[in-house]
């Protein structure tokens, strides 16, 4: 029996590789105050920001995706963002030297994220990024989003790296089973946004970091060796 190290470390974008709340809270916040209304306390909408345009649209005017009013509201606030995405958006702390770290071992990353392409490639350059991830996969690289493992099997392809060989964090529940379908082992960021829903130790992953200098110290445990027969 041989053991598989990881060799790929993938990563959501949005509440895992950067903290991205305050810039899209500002782009729903400003819509409000075009429209009268108060502005919202960013603890208020930064559970909301992995389930992008619907979530911040949905708790900063109550209106879902079946209401005649969502087109307009969703096209309005995807402007608003696009013209300020990357003014206080930053990588989460320890997060740099994290993928510093990373990229000294040899272990290649990227990112897989739903963040639609025109906002990701931006935002990617914003962070001095691009040069440096394996892979940048958005929502629209792939017929497929997640919790559809499309959109990291092609991630996979792009780096030539096997999925037992590599492993998925991210923030959401879409996340854990994105990677659990194509294979990959997962990891819950529980420092990101997380939602409302169900709690992240009942999504099935494999492991859950606290930070992402976390992660560095879960890639050194056993727990992340592959058994292969």
């Amino acid at each position: 029996m041989t053991h598989r190290r990881i060799r790929l470390v993938l990563l959501d974008l949005d509440g895992t590789l950067a903290d991205t709340a305050p810039d899209l809270a500002a782009a729903a916040n400003r819509m409000r105050i075009a429209r009268g209304i108060a502005p919202l306390p960013l603890a208020v909408l930064r559970p909301y920001v992995s389930n992008g345009a619907r979530g911040m649209i949905g708790r900063a005017f109550n209106v879902a995706p079946e209401d005649s009013r969502y087109a307009q509201l969703r096209q309005e606030f995807l402007q608003e963002y696009e013209a300020a995405l990357c003014v206080e958006s930053a990588l989460f702390p320890g997060m740099d030297q994290t993928l510093r770290a990373l990229e000294q071992c040899g272990i290649q990353w990227g990112i897989v994220t739903n963040k639609l392409a025109r906002f990701t490639q931006p935002l990617v350059q914003a962070l001095q990024l691009a040069q440096r991830a394996a892979c940048v996969v958005s929502g629209d690289t792939t017929p497929f989003s997640k919790p559809h493992p499309a959109p990291l099997l092609h991630a996979l392809a792009m780096t030539g790296v096997e999925a037992a060989s590599s492993i998925y964090i991210g923030d959401d529940r879409r996340d854990i089973d994105a990677g659990r379908a194509a294979g990959t082992r997962t990891a819950v960021a529980s420092y990101g946004y997380l939602g409302d829903e169900m709690s992240y130790d009942q999504w099935g992953a494999d492991a859950v970091i606290e930070s992402p200098l976390a992660l560095l110290t879960l890639l050194g445990e056993d727990t992340l060796e592959i058994s292969i027969k």
